[in-house]
Order: C-alpha cells, then sequence, then structure tokens
C-alpha cells in the first residue's frame, strides 16, 4: 500500500498526476520488476483503478496482465487481481462511480476491448486453463471474467471456446464445484454459453448436463426454489428447444419421469392459503415451457409420439390434469398449464382419451372438458385464458374422430339432457351469444369437431335450435346462415363463415342444404361484388368467395335453381373471374392468416389480432387452387364434373396398385425366404456329396488293399474279405438311401421351381394391364426382372445337382461291380477250417496283448498329465506371489514419496509461519507462540544453559 500511496500522492507543485500516467507507472512496475511482491503490489493497484479508469487500464495495461497470468499463474493472489482487473475492463455493468463519473467509450466499451482480448485465441485457452485451479481467488474471477466476455462477444466466444479441446468439458466440471457461488455463476456462464449453438448444446448434454442439472432442481426445493432452480431450468430450455437430438437424448436418458415431482402441489391448505410467491411462478412458467419443448408441433413427429407416451407412463399428463383442476393456481401459471395439457395430448390417441376421462371436483362432478368450455365462452375470463382452452380442444379433437364423434352426440337430437349441461350446448350457447369473441371461439371449436370428417359433417345437419315459443325448430345450419346475413361484428361473420365452409367442403349434402335456401346465393354475391371496407372487410369478402367456390365445387345439381353451371355464369357476368380471384387472394396477403398457418397455437396479445384459425388456413390452402381452376374459362361444369370423377377414378386405381404392389412385395419376400431355404438345402447336398466322395474313396483304397494282400495272406483274408465285403454292403444301402433322399429333394425343386414360374407368369400378365402407367410399370419391371434371375439360378442349382448325382450314382455302380468281383473271388478262395482257427487264435492273443499295452501307455499319459497340471499349479502360484510383492513395494515407495513431500512442505510452512511471526514482531504486533515453538525455545535455552 505504501507503494500505491507514492504513485497516488500529490507531486511536486501540488499538480495531480493523471489517471494515465498512474496506470503508466503501475505497468511500468509490474512487467520490470523481479520480485513476486513487487509485481503483486502493482498489479493490486491496478485492479484498484480498473473501475475507474476503465479506457486506461484496458488500452496500457492489457498485455502486462495477461503476460502476469501467463508467468504468475502459480501464485494465486497476483492471478486473481489481474483477473479481476480484466472482468473490471470488459464488464458495462454500470458502479456508483460510473454515476458520478462519467466513462470515456461509452457502453460499448467492454464489447471493444473483448473483442481485442479474443483477437488471440491462446487468451481464452489459458482463462480455461486456469479453471483447473481449485483455489477460489483463481477460479470464481476466472469464471465471471468467461461470463462477461460471453455477454459481450457470444458468437465469437462460442467459436473460440469450441476449438479447444475439453474447452466445454472444463466448464461442466464446475457444477460439481462444493463451493455454491461458483457452481451458480457456472450456471449463467452455460446459459451464455449454450445460447443459439446446436453443437456445444449437444456437447454440453452428452456431458451428462441433464442429470446434473436435474439434481440441483431438486436439491433447491423444485418448484419452491430460488434463482439457481430458475438458471437450471433455463439452462435446459437452452438445451431442448429447437434441438430434436437433445430432445431424443433426453428422452432415451429415461429423464422425463424426473420431471413429474416437480408439479406436485403443496397439500398443506395452511400454505396454500398463503398462495404463490413470485418466484414459484416463474419456476413453474419455465417448467411448463420445458415440457412443451418436448411435445412442441414443430418437433419431428415420432420424437413427440413417443415423449407424450413417455408423459402418460411416468405420470406427468396425470399431475398436469391435477393443477388444471386445483383451486388457487394463478390465471398466468393456470393458462401455461392449459396449453401445455394440449400439446401433451395432440395428436395421441391414448393421451386424448385419458384427458376425456378427467373429471372436474364439482358437485356434481363434471367432465373437465366441459368446465374448459364454461371458460371458454365465459367473456368474464382472462383472454389468454380462452384462447389457451381454445388450443387445448382443439388438440384434443385432433386426429381424434372418437372424440368429434362424442362432441357431435352432444348437440343431436336424442342425446338433449335437461338436466345437465353438455358441451354441444356450451357451443350453441357461445356461437349465438352477444359476444363476438365467444361466437368466434365456438366456431372454430365446431369447426375442429367436424374438419376432415364426412361422417360427422352429415350427422351435424341433423342439429335441430329452438328460436322461440310457437315457432318450429330450426336447423344449425340455417341458423348460422341467418345470421350471417343480419350483419354483425367482423369476429362473428369471420368465425360463421370458416364454420360454414369447413362444412361443406367435400360435403355434398351440406352443400345441398345450404343452396336450399334460395337468400344464401345472392348474399354471397353482394358481399364478393362489393368495393367497399378496410382490411378486415376485404377478408370477410374473400372468405364469402371461397364459400361461393365450393358450392361450386361440391354441387351435385340436385338444386335446380343453383346448379354449377348456374352458380358459375353469375359469378362471372355479377363479378368477374379476375375480381373473384383477387378476392380470394386477399385473404392469403393478410398478416392474421399468415401467423395462423404457421402454428396451431393461439399466441394471441389482443382480442383484435383473432382472425383465422389453422386448420381453416390448411383447408383455404388445400381448395383454393381447385376452385380457382373450376372456375377458369378452359374448363365448364361437365369437365369439372368429369375432371373430379377421373381424379377419384384414377386415386382409386392408384390405390389398387398400391394393394398389389404391397402383396406382390409380401409373395417377393415369401420367394427370398424360400430362396434362402433352398440355398441352405443345396448346402446340405453338397456336403453329403463330399461325404459320399470320400466314403467312395476310402472303399477304393481298401479294395486295392485287398487285391495287393490277396496272394500272400489267403487265409487271413478271407475273413477279412468277408468283413469288409458286409461293410461294403452296409455303405451301398447308404447310399443307395442318399440316393432316394436326393431324388424326392429334387422333385421338391421341381415344384418350387414350377410355382415360381406360375408366379412370373402372373406377374406378366398383371405387367400387361399396366401398360397404362408407365412409373408401376417400370417398378413392376424390375421386379419381374430379379424373380427371372433368381429363378435362373435356381435352375442353374437343379442342374448341378443332376450331375453330381448322376456322378455318385455311376460311382455306386462301379462299386457293385467291384463288390461282386470281390465275392467271385472269395468264393474261389476255399481255405480249410482248421488252419483258419489257428489263425484266429493268433490273431485274437495279439490283439490282447496289444490291448493291456494300450491300457499301461494311457496310465502312464495320464499320470504325466497329473504331473503336469502340478507344476502349471506352482508356477501360477508364484507368479501371483510375486505380482503382489511387486504391489506392496511400488504401494510402498509411493508412501515414501507422499511423506517426503509432506515433509517438505511441513517444512516449507514452518519456514513461512516463523517469517510471518517475525514479519508481524516487527511491526510491533503481539505473537503468540504455540506450544511446539515453546517448546522449541525451551530446548534451545537449555542447550545455552
Amino acid at each position: 500500500m505504501d507503494y500505491f500511496r507514492k504513485y497516488l500522492a500529490p507531486q511536486q507543485g501540488g499538480e495531480q498526476p493523471s489517471g494515465a500516467d498512474t496506470v503508466e507507472r503501475l505497468v511500468d512496475r509490474a512487467s520490470s520488476s523481479t520480485l513476486l511482491d513487487d509485481r503483486r503490489d502493482a498489479v493490486r493497484a491496478i485492479k484498484a483503478l480498473s473501475r475507474k479508469f476503465r479506457l486506461e487500464v484496458g488500452t496500457l495495461a492489457m498485455d502486462t496482465l495477461l503476460k502476469v497470468l501467463e508467468m504468475d499463474s502459480s501464485d494465486s493472489e497476483i492471478t486473481g487481481y489481474a483477473l479481476d482487473a480484466l472482468c473490471n475492463v470488459m464488464s458495462n455493468e454500470p458502479t456508483d462511480e460510473d454515476e458520478e463519473i462519467p466513462q470515456p467509450g461509452g457502453d460499448d466499451l467492454g464489447a471493444q476491448f473483448t473483442e481485442i482480448f479474443i483477437k488471440k485465441t491462446d487468451n481464452v485457452g489459458l482463462l480455461l486453463s486456469l479453471l483447473e485451479e481449485y483455489d477460489f481467488h483463481v477460479r470464481w474471477p476466472t469464471v465471471k471474467l468467461l461470463t462477461t466476455l460471453l455477454t459481450n462477444k457470444v458468437k465469437e466466444l462460442q467459436e473460440c471456446i469450441l476449438v479447444f479441446p475439453m474447452g466445454v468439458s472444463k466448464l461442466m466440471d464446475l457444477l460439481s464445484d462444493s463451493r455454491e457461488i461458483i457452481r451458480n455463476d457456472a450456471l449463467l456462464l452455460l446459459n451464455q454459453l449454450t445460447r443459439g449453438h446446436a453443437n456445444i448444446q449437444k456437447i454440453v448434454a452428452f456431458e451428462n448436463a441433464f442429470e446434473r442439472l436435474l439434481d440441483i432442481v431438486h436439491e433447491e426445493g423444485a418448484s419452491d426454489g430460488g434463482i439457481v432452480v430458475e438458471d437450471c431450468l433455463l439452462l435446459l430450455l437452452n438445451l431442448l428447444k429447437g434441438n430434436s437430438s437433445n430432445q431424443n437424448f433426453f428422452r432415451e436418458g429415461s429423464h422425463v419421469k424426473y420431471l413429474t415431482p416437480f408439479f406436485e402441489l403443496d397439500q398443506d391448505p395452511h400454505r396454500a392459503q398463503v398462495g404463490w410467491s413470485a418466484q414459484k411462478v416463474t419456476n413453474m412458467h419455465l417448467m411448463l415451457q420445458l415440457v412443451r419443448a418436448l411435445v412442441s408441433p414443430s418437433n419431428p413427429q415420432q420424437l413427440t409420439t413417443n415423449c407424450q407416451k413417455n408423459m402418460h407412463t411416468c405420470g406427468l399428463l396425470q399431475q398436469l390434469c391435477k393443477i388444471l383442476m386445483a383451486s388457487g393456481v394463478p390465471a398466468d401459471v393456470l393458462t401455461e398449464t392449459i396449453n401445455t395439457v394440449a400439446e401433451v395430448i395432440r395428436g395421441n390417441f391414448q393421451n386424448q382419451e385419458y384427458f376425456a376421462s378427467v373429471m372436474a371436483p364439482s358437485n356434481p362432478p363434471r367432465p373437465a372438458i366441459v368446465v374448459l368450455l364454461m371458460s371458454m365462452v365465459n367473456e368474464k375470463q382472462p383472454f389468454t385464458l380462452r384462447c389457451a382452452v381454445l388450443y387445448c380442444f382443439q388438440s384434443f379433437l385432433y386426429k381424434n374422430e372418437v372424440g368429434q364423434s362424442q362432441i357431435v352426440q352432444t348437440l343431436l337430437p336424442t342425446s338433449a339432457d335437461a338436466t345437465t349441461i353438455s358441451a354441444g350446448q356450451l357451443l350453441c350457447g357461445g356461437l349465438f351469444s352477444a359476444d363476438s369473441l365467444s361466437n368466434w371461439f365456438a366456431a372454430v371449436a365446431l369447426l375442429n369437431a367436424i374438419s376432415n370428417n364426412q361422417t360427422q359433417k352429415e350427422q351435424l345437419l341433423r342439429t335441430q335450435l329452438a328460436t322461440s315459443l310457437g315457432n318450429p325448430p330450426v336447423s344449425l345450419l340455417q341458423q348460422c346462415c341467418n345470421i350471417l346475413t343480419q350483419g354483425g361484428r367482423v369476429q362473428t361473420r369471420i368465425g360463421i363463415l370458416m364454420l360454414l365452409a369447413t362444412w361443406m367442403a367435400d360435403c355434398h349434402t351440406a352443400v345441398a342444404h345450404f343452396l336450399y335456401n334460395t337468400a344464401n346465393v345472392p348474399y354471397l354475391i353482394s358481399q364478393v361484388s362489393s368495393s367497399d371496407g378496410d382490411e378486415s372487410e376485404l377478408c370477410v369478402q374473400g372468405l364469402c368467395a371461397f364459400l361461393l367456390g365450393i358450392c361450386v365445387l361440391y354441387n351435385d345439381d340436385q338444386n335446380q335453381t343453383f346448379t354449377t353451371a348456374s352458380i358459375r355464369q353469375i359469378i362471372e357476368k355479377r363479378i368477374g373471374l379476375e375480381a373473384f380471384t383477387n378476392k380470394l387472394s386477399h385473404v392469403t396477403k393478410s398478416e392474421n392468416y399468415t401467423r395462423a398457418i404457421k402454428k396451431p397455437h393461439l399466441n394471441y396479445k389482443q382480442p383484435s389480432e383473432v382472425f383465422f384459425d389453422h386448420e381453416f388456413s390448411r383447408l383455404f390452402k388445400d381448395v383454393e387452387h381447385d376452385i380457382i381452376k373450376a372456375l377458369s374459362p378452359t374448363n365448364n361444369s361437365k369437365d369439372s364434373k368429369q375432371q373430379l370423377a377421373n381424379l377419384k377414378e384414377h386415386e382409386s386405381i392408384v390405390a389398387q396398385y398400391k394393394d398389389l404392389i404391397q402383396e406382390q412385395d409380401v409373395g417377393l419376400r415369401q420367394l427370398q425366404g424360400q430362396l434362402e431355404s433352398l440355398q441352405l438345402e443345396h448346402g446340405r447336398t453338397q456336403r453329403q456329396l463330399d461325404e459320399s466322395t470320400q466314403q467312395i474313396q476310402q472303399l477304393r483304397d481298401q479294395n486295392a488293399l485287398l487285391k495287393a494282400t490277396k496272394g500272400a495272406k489267403s487265409s487271413s483274408s478271407d475273413l477279412c474279405r468277408e468283413e469288409e465285403v458286409k461293410q461294403l454292403n452296409e455303405k451301398l444301402q447308404h447310399l443307395s438311401l442318399q440316393l432316394v433322399e436326393k431324388d424326392s429333394h429334387i422333385e421338391k425343386m421341381k415344384t418350387d421351381l414350377l410355382v415360381l414360374e406360375a408366379r412370373v407368369n402372373a406377374q406378366d400378365l398383371a405387367d400387361e394391364d399396366k401398360e397404362n402407367n408407365p412409373s408401376e410399370t417400370a417398378v413392376l419391371q424390375q421386379t419381374v426382372n430379379r424373380l427371372n434371375t433368381e429363378l435362373h439360378e435356381l435352375r442353374l442349382h437343379v442342374s448341378n445337382k443332376d450331375t453330381e448325382i448322376h456322378r455318385v450314382t455311376s460311382e455306386c455302380s462301379s462299386l457293385q461291380r467291384q463288390l461282386k468281383e470281390l465275392s467271385l473271388a472269395s468264393n474261389n478262395l476255399a481255405v480249410d477250417t482248421g488252419k483258419v482257427q489257428s489263425l484266429s487264435d493268433e490273431v485274437k492273443k495279439l490283439t490282447d496283448d496289444k490291448n493291456s499295452l494300450q491300457e499301461r501307455l494311457k496310465k502312464a499319459n495320464e499320470e504325466n498329465l497329473n504331473f503336469a497340471d502340478k507344476i502349471h499349479k506352482l508356477e501360477d502360484a508364484v507368479s501371483r506371489e510375486q505380482t503382489e510383492k511387486s504391489k506392496v513395494n511400488d504401494e510402498l515407495d509411493t508412501l515414501k514419496k507422499e511423506q517426503e513431500d509432506l515433509l517438505v512442505l511441513l517444512a516449507d510452512q514452518d519456514t513461512k509461519i516463523d517469517t510471518y511471526k517475525k514479519k508481524l514482531r516487527e511491526l510491533g504486533q503481539e505473537v503468540e507462540d504455540d506450544d511446539d515453538d515453546l517448546n522449541d525455545e525451551d530446548l534451545e535455552d537449555e542447550d545455552e544453559t
């Protein structure tokens, strides 16, 4: 500090030195001093000035501080000072001093110094290497400096860290640090590092990040935790959102089940009355977003389906439904929970079925769907909550024909029940209420109940509504048309037009019911021919044009007043084809249409933004081109009908071809299986032929041996020949059996060949029927060629086997001739009985001697083997003892080295303690001597005495 005061003290003449002069002197001292203490003092002073004089320190001292980090990294104190100074220079966070003294360079000063710092990538590598130091005064400033650098230049620093080997791994190791402040700052660092970089996100995920972060979340109290839980959830969101690889890794690692305990509600009624803290609301929002990231409709379909299945299995969907029906849940958390449940059940029939069975804890109990619809059509509920309920209802009906049927059944007269409130009653009440937003919500809910479902469209035509006392009931379709002709707000008209268009698309019966009222078509004509209005009115006119085009496209001409030709003629004369097309284009040019078609989620902030539905937007995109084509001058009504008929006929033909191709694929797979079995059979036959060849060769050798010994040993050879003749007869019988089996196998193969030929001929006939479809004919021709190739190979196999069997047969016949010759020779060799008996006795005696010798030899071999086993066991025991001895010696050497190191460290520590005590005594401080020092002094006094 004396050194620091010397440079900051007033100069002679009363002049105060400038900040740049002071920093320059300190930098010179830090770079030129040979003593570590002097350099440490200089760096400490630079650190003290780094926040007030950021520009001067960053300009003059950055290189010196980096050199200190590189050369003096063994000293944790000077390293910590240098890191703190660099962190102050790079940071743009305001301080109290900054409010008093304006900083030169503005808010961008930290980014400029960061750019200079990372130009040399080795500087980043130096910081990563410092993370290996466990000392708190080194590791913590390093983490803060890296976080600051990432805040200033995130993309550049991400690339620098990605270049260094194990760079991300070193940062991940910080999560295991036992000091919470380092672990918490490491979470902030990793949040910055993983932002918008898919490769780093994958590396962090494979470094076991999911398990570590979930452990921290549960250790900190899950939803009741503090800011650390929020940081962990933000990092998990960075890793999972939009990264299908990490999502799949998260699911395969069975981490989905660890999310379930997070949503367990507190059962204590006293705590429930207190309410939710702001931090708990934030944590719950982030966890719900984490679940939605796994089942988002924008994810790959298979991945979303697997995650939805896991969430149902582990009870996560059940916990979400409990929150949905619980009391005391904040409105924004309830809204996000409804959106999350919507995406968990969207398109998954098992989850949709479970959601349909959820009952609300009311008296009497009602289905959760009914309770949610009551909130949707209630104009007093928050707007975002009503949008979330509609999204949940749409997700429940998405690809769910059973759910669609259940909703439509509540609208039919036979299912009406005056004692209970049904979904159909709520939707009809919302459709005809005074609130235009409720009209739109109810219309969109109904169109999703009949979307892509021809049966339910026709069933909905049976719905009858009671208007007033004494008047007959009116159909739902007619009532919608009546409200439409009465005018009203834009949202009401848009909702009803979308419902009618979805209802009538690809449904001739609904179009006939619509045309039955003669006032409907003139109303549409008047709306389309109008040229006044703002953007919203232009959208209404475009939807009227779309509905009129559906009347042309799906008209069965049963209504004589409004046939396809007459409506088309009206459009041409009253509106004009160009004006009609322009009206349709106003819908697709609308910003609301573009937003709706991108994703199914209703992410609206204001009620005025509500215009188009996602499912309707997809329908409009698909049908618009067909309407324009049907109204084009080159097409008339008959051509359009013929075109539609040809299209349907073509689709049926294509479906038939697909079925035929599938059948042929099945047949081809069967043929391939038969081919493999034939190949295996061929291999077995080949092995049998090889064995037969070896046997024939042995027989030939034995026959030659018999002929050679024929004259010398006539008596003994007679017996041998008799035995050999028997053996040859047995082998001949065995070969005959094999020939019979092979003949049967050949017959089976020929039968298979005939079947293959029949299938190929049938496929040739099918090819002749498909000459009008060249692409499919080419595919089938390739299949036929492949089958012909396989047939040709089978024929080659059969011909080869015929050749081999013929060769075996000829060899067997030659053996039979040889056997006959041997029989004749044995008949000519007559020997008297006594000589044969004596020879037999000698042979028996020799055989007994041979057997006894073999037994003795066997016993000797067994004794030798036992002796060899004992030798091997002894050698193994000796080798094990030597190994254990070497291990013990190594451990002893290690212990000796550690003991020597400890002695050296103790000696150094004693020296440092003595030095510090002397310095304290010199400074006038009282120092109490410990027992060891007192004993040493007593010993010295005794020695002097």
